[in-house]
């Protein structure tokens, strides 16, 4: 038997240690990528931003028309979220002498009623007539008014007219036995929303006449959208002569 040669064992010996390195380096584990995606993926996802579309459409506050009633002027403004109204006020009102309790007495039960309707179309206060009609008028613009702005639809079964802007149009002057009457309304959806006179007679008896009348004729123009009014008792000329205006101003407006 020969003899195995030295140099020969240490080659095998070296070959065998390399060998084996190579496989141990083979098994060693590595970093996944696709584990650490996987990592990733598990953790919650950031919040998405609610702020855009968190604002319902149709929300916001509108203030309507002050209308002059004989014991003063009333002023409704209306809090409106996704088309309905949450809240009326009146951030003006009769007050003086009998008029702060008339006003304590009907503009809580009005504020009440205008939100359970939905509407101006609201029963007025007993023994508050001038209050509630005023108020009935300025509820009704502030309606028009956000509607105009495309903010309410507080009131769906008018119609789409309503969503028409709101104009003002000046009718004629006529002129009657004690000074010229000219009357100027403003108009929105196709009706009268307000009504006022930029010219009525003045001067001695008259001006108790016509600070009797007018606020009368004003408030009955807006509740029949029209002129076909009745006469105010005692100042037959000054309603004779408005409502020749009037119609003037609704002709204009379009009837």
């Amino acid at each position: 038997m020969r003899k195995s040669h030295p140099v020969r064992r240490v080659m095998l010996a070296t070959a065998a240690t390399v060998s084996g390195v190579v496989l141990l380096l083979s098994l060693k584990p590595s970093s996944d990528p696709a584990s650490a995606a996987g990592g990733a993926a598990n953790q919650p996802p950031a919040q998405e931003s609610v702020q855009g579309g968190a604002q319902p459409a149709g929300t916001g506050s509108v203030t309507g028309d002050a209308v002059q009633t004989q014991y003063g002027a009333v002023q409704v403004r209306l809090t409106v979220a996704d088309g309905k109204i949450t809240k009326a006020e009146a951030v003006q009102a009769p007050k003086g002498g009998e008029s702060d309790q008339k006003t304590a007495l009907s503009i809580p039960k009005l504020n009440q009623a205008a939100v359970a309707a939905q509407s101006a179309d609201i029963d007025a206060v007993s023994g508050a007539t001038y209050t509630s009609t005023g108020y009935k008028q300025s509820l009704q613009s502030a309606m028009d008014k956000a509607k105009a702005a495309g903010g309410s639809g507080a009131s769906q079964d008018q119609g789409s007219g309503n969503s028409q802007a709101a104009r003002t149009v000046t009718g004629s002057v006529s002129q009657t036995q004690y000074g010229p009457v000219q009357v100027r309304i403003t108009v929105s959806g196709g009706k009268i929303t307000k009504a006022e006179a930029v010219q009525a007679p003045k001067g001695g008896e008259s001006d108790q006449k016509t600070a009797l009348s007018i606020p009368k004729l004003n408030q009955a123009a807006v509740a029949a959208g029209s002129a076909d009014i009745d006469s105010v008792s005692g100042a037959t000329y000054t309603s004779t002569g408005y409502k020749e205006s009037l119609q003037s101003a609704l002709d204009q407006a379009g009837g």
